[in-house]
Order: structure tokens, then C-alpha cells, then sequence
């Protein structure tokens, strides 16, 4: 049978068992036909078949984002960006959303996003006053790059019921000054309740969808571990934007959302629906619980305080008989499933639940994750071996936040987001995005799984750097194995998915300090090419 598509003259990272780089690859249909040498291709070519010539490019498994948040990353693209070259101050800020409320009508929420108060002239967060001044009319919200704190305008706060008088919600803080007013920032759950309230249209959710999914595309990413937005109405929303190809990339839900993450895992505990669920294109995964902070914010729980901050330790979701209630149930009705844990505290916590949970029904093959596991300690690494526990840290991370992490967590950045750790200890471990937080572009990721410096340059726990070769791995096959989807997809092998992407140069051959410049050719999905630069030749 001749091939419909064929990669010739290439760079074929495999990431098969032996890690094999081949020469080409044929494709029939939606799946991989042959792999080998040109020679070996080019007898598969027909008058039909469609020729692509390499010139000695890369071409990889397409990218899996093991921890990334679509409709989030989406939504910000119809907002004020503070990640936006030109915002260098507060007060630049505050003119992009006055521009936004001459155009936006009375009633409307105006969203900013990305923000980060160490990154702006005055170091600090807008004030609830400043808010004010731009709008009364309009409820605004600017919300941290790590989606965990906000600060909003006094609107806002009527339009969700807060004042003076309202107390902290658990796990989170409605920030009061000293003489007990509202300061207009919101912590962790207090932020997450404001979220829900800012609120979108469905063509607004529509548009943001589409627009997040051609973004992954174009970065080579064809599938993602979506991590959780507005609960179960999120499902339905990605549901219906893959039949109406709105979203092109594959997803594996999981099943979690940003407030009130333990109704939506009860619900679908108690619908008899179960992880794995679904196709190639969507399939329920893990139940998943939020138990501590944001890294950056910084939040999160630790079992020793702050270097920054002796009196400090972090802010708790729930306490741990809580999550072993809620997701021991889980583990008991055959999901796979995870926590949001960044501290090591919060780490320990859940997997002591974990060790609970698998001692009253013992499983084998749980495949059982940890979302980010910020500050994974020798000894939490060792139960997570013993336990056979997936981890997913974001490696660019590091990039952005890296100098943060110095300044709050001094020496414990050591073992933060690690990957030699455990890829020695035999630890199986995939990476993610967690975009919008950071940065959604996996050559970045790998980049920075390598070379382990911040964007200063700062070196973040280079102990933690690891191959370009295991990097790849990452976030293809290692993606695939933590969604039970290793046989269909995350390498490049006769009878799976054609997901593929290809680069602009050689990934093996580049500098290690030039991953990051790298760019996506074309990215392949489904046998089909949804992505193409005008540089890729086609013969």
C-alpha cells in the first residue's frame, strides 16, 4: 500500500524503547505506517502520496502538555495581558484597563491577567482605590500569573457579596488593612470564588477554546492533560468544541475545577463514570483536588517556613482526612487521581491518602498523580516511588519564577520541580505547562529541563538537569504513560497516532542554551497537517 504522507530526509526522534533515530516516516490514514530509512520510505511512494522533504530537521512525537489549563489560557487571550511587553508599571496597567472601559459596556467585567508584582516598577499590586477610579460601573479583576490571587475593585466585591464583614472562606483570604477594610485582594480560595463570578458568555467561551487550541497547535502541542477550569460545565463546553472541531488538540480532563474542586469530583464519583471514559479525542482523567498554594504567590504549604518568611508556611485546602475521604472514595470506585500539591507538606499529606487508600483497596497499575510537586524532598520521592506514583513538574517554571523561588525557598529549590531525581530513582514523571501560569511552549520547557537557569540567568537547582533526549521524553512518551495512552501515542512507532510535529533544526544537534529559540515547522494531528510554516518543502 503506497503511503498518503511521507517524511523523507529528516531527523526522526523515535523515543521508542531504544531511543532509535530514523531517517522517515510514512503515514496512512491517522496512523504511522513505516519508520525507517529513506530508502526504506521511498518505496512507499506513490502518485498520490504527498512528499515532505526534511532537509535533516527534526520531526518528533507531537508535544503532550501533561498539566496545562485550555479554556483558562484561552479566556486570557480575550483579556488585558500584563505580560504584554509594554506593561512595565502599575501605572501602565491602569491606562490598558481605562482603555478597556471606554469600549466594554456598563455591567461588564473587564479581566486583566499575568500579573506579577515583582516584575513591575513599584513592586506591588494595584489598590482597590486605583480600581475604582477607572470604573464604578464596571466590576474589574486583575489575577496574579500564578491564578491564585487577585485584586479587584469594590464592584466586584458588591457583585460577589463581599465586604468588611465577610470572613475568610476556607483555605483562602479576603485581605483586610489595618483599620479592617477591604483591600481588594483575594488569596487562593477567595480568588477562586471571585472567578466563578467573573463569569463568561458561551460565545465567549467558544471563541476562547479555539483560539487556545490553534495556539497548542502552532507550539506542537496535540494532546493535553486539561487541569481543571469551571467544573462540569467545562466538560460539556470541550465536548461540544471537538465535535464542531473548534478544538482540534486531544484531551484528557481532568476531573477538577478551581473552587469547590471536591463537589465536582463527588458528583462524577457518584455518576459511575470513570477514568479512561471517552476516545482518541477526549477521555476522562484523574479526580483531582486542590490542597495548597501558588509557588510564586507564595502559598504554598511547607513543613519548615519561608526562607523568606520564618513565621510563615502556607495556605492549606483541606486537611488530610478531608482528601482521604474525597479521593480515597475515588480510588476505591477505579478513578485514577491527583492533587494540585506544590509544598512539601501538602505533598506528604496527600501521600499518606495515597498509602491509605491503596493499603483498603489494593490496585495495581494506578498510575496515580501529583500536579506540580513543588518541592519534592528526598524522602517524599522515595514514597512516591514505593507507592508507583506519577509526579508532573513544569519545568519552565524555573525560566520565569526561578529568582522567587530563591528568595522564598532558599535552599529547598535544590529538589523543585525535579527530573534527574527521578529519572534516577526510577521515577516516572511527565511535564506540563500549567499555561497560562507560564510560558505553554514545550521547546521552552525542554529548554529549561536542561539548562536549569532562570531568564536572569540565575542557575535554579542545576543538580535537576537532565538529556535533551530524556527532556523530549517528557513531553511525549512519559505524557502518553500518564494518561494509560503509552500504546496509541508519545512515540514514533508503526501503528500509532500520526501526532507529530517538526522543527526548524536539528534538536540533538543545536547548543543546549539555544532549545529555547527552536521553532515548530509543522505540527501533524491525526495524520493530517494543521500547522505549517512556508518554510517546510514539500516535493
Amino acid at each position: 500500500m503506497k503511503a498518503d504522507i511521507v517524511f523523507i530526509n529528516g531527523e526522526v526522534i523515535t523515543v521508542d524503547q531504544k531511543n532509535s533515530v530514523a531517517e522517515a516516516i510514512a503515514i496512512n490514514g491517522n496512523r504511522i505506517s513505516a519508520v525507517g530509512t529513506n530508502q526504506e520510505i521511498k518505496v512507499l511512494i506513490g502518485e498520490e502520496t504527498k512528499v515532505m522533504d526534511l532537509q535533516g530537521k527534526s520531526i518528533l512525537p507531537g508535544f503532550i502538555d501533561s498539566h496545562i489549563h485550555l479554556i483558562l489560557y484561552g479566556v486570557n487571550q480575550l483579556a488585558v495581558s500584563c505580560k504584554a511587553g509594554h506593561i512595565e508599571s502599575v501605572e501602565d496597567l491602569l491606562n490598558d484597563l481605562k482603555e478597556k472601559a471606554s469600549v466594554i459596556p456598563k455591567g461588564e467585567w473587564i479581566r486583566a491577567w499575568g500579573f506579577n508584582e515583582t516584575a513591575v516598577k513599584e513592586k506591588r499590586y494595584p489598590t482597590i482605590s486605583e480600581l475604582d477610579a477607572i470604573s464604578t460601573d464596571h466590576p474589574i479583576m486583575v489575577t496574579r500569573t500564578c491564578s491564585h490571587i487577585s485584586v479587584v475593585n469594590r464592584r466586584a466585591m458588591e457583585f460577589a457579596g463581599l465586604d468588611e464583614n465577610s470572613e475568610n472562606p476556607a483555605g483562602g483570604i479576603i485581605e483586610k488593612d489595618k483599620e479592617g477594610r477591604i483591600t481588594g485582594k483575594l488569596i487562593e480560595t477567595a480568588n477562586m470564588l471571585m472567578a466563578d463570578m467573573a463569569s463568561y458568555t458561551e460565545s465567549e467561551l467558544m471563541k476562547a477554546v479555539k483560539i487556545a487550541s490553534e495556539h497548542f497547535i502552532a507550539s506542537g502541542i496535540t494532546s493535553i492533560h486539561e487541569a481543571g477550569a469551571f467544573g462540569p460545565e467545562s466538560f460539556r463546553l470541550m465536548q461540544q468544541a471537538i465535535k464542531s472541531k473548534d478544538i482540534r488538540v486531544r484531551i484528557y480532563a481532568m476531573v477538577g475545577s478551581l473552587n469547590n474542586s471536591h463537589e465536582f469530583v463527588n458528583k462524577m464519583v457518584e455518576s459511575g463514570v470513570v477514568t479512561g471514559i471517552g476516545d482518541e479525542k477526549f477521555k476522562i482523567g484523574p479526580a483531582k483536588l486542590f490542597t495548597d498554594g501558588s509557588s510564586t504567590g507564595p502559598t504554598i504549604a511547607t513543613r519548615e517556613p519561608y526562607t523568606s518568611d520564618p513565621g510563615y508556611s502556607g495556605i492549606l485546602y483541606y486537611e488530610e482526612e478531608e482528601i482521604y475521604q474525597i479521593l480515597g472514595e475515588a480510588h476505591k470506585n477505579g478513578y485514577q487521581i491527583t492533587v494540585h500539591a506544590q509544598g512539601d507538606k501538602a505533598i506528604e499529606m496527600y501521600l499518606n491518602c495515597v498509602e491509605k487508600a491503596l493499603q483498603e483497596s489494593p490496585r495495581k497499575d494506578h498510575r496515580h498523580r501529583i500536579e506540580h510537586a513543588g518541592i519534592s524532598a528526598p524522602d517524599l520521592q522515595k514514597k512516591m516511588k514505593e507507592l508507583g506514583i506519577i509526579p508532573i513538574p513544569n519545568p519552565p517554571f524555573p525560566y520565569e519564577f526561578g529568582d522567587i523561588y530563591i528568595k522564598h525557598y532558599g535552599n529547598r529549590v535544590n529538589h523543585m520541580y525535579a527530573a534527574r531525581d527521578y529519572i534516577d530513582n526510577g521515577i516516572m514523571a511527565a511535564g506540563g505547562s500549567d499555561a497560562p501560569v507560564t510560558d505553554h511552549n514545550p521547546l521552552l520547557g525542554i529548554h529549561v529541563a536542561v539548562n536549569r537557569r532562570s531568564k536572569s540567568g540565575t542557575k535554579i537547582g542545576t543538580g535537576q538537569s537532565i538529556s535533551v533526549m530524556e527532556a523530549i521524553k517528557l513531553y511525549t512518551w512519559n505524557g502518553a504513560f500518564a494518561s494509560f495512552d503509552e500504546d496509541v501515542k508519545g512515540s514514533i512507532e508503526v501503528g500509532k497516532l500520526a501526532d507529530l510535529v517538526v522543527l526548524n533544526d536539528r534538536i540533538l544537534k543545536v547548543h543546549p542554551h539555544n532549545i529555547k529559540d527552536l521553532k515548530v515547522e509543522s505540527t501533524i494531528l491525526n495524520g493530517e497537517i494543521l500547522y505549517r510554516r512556508e518554510t517546510l518543502v514539500e516535493i
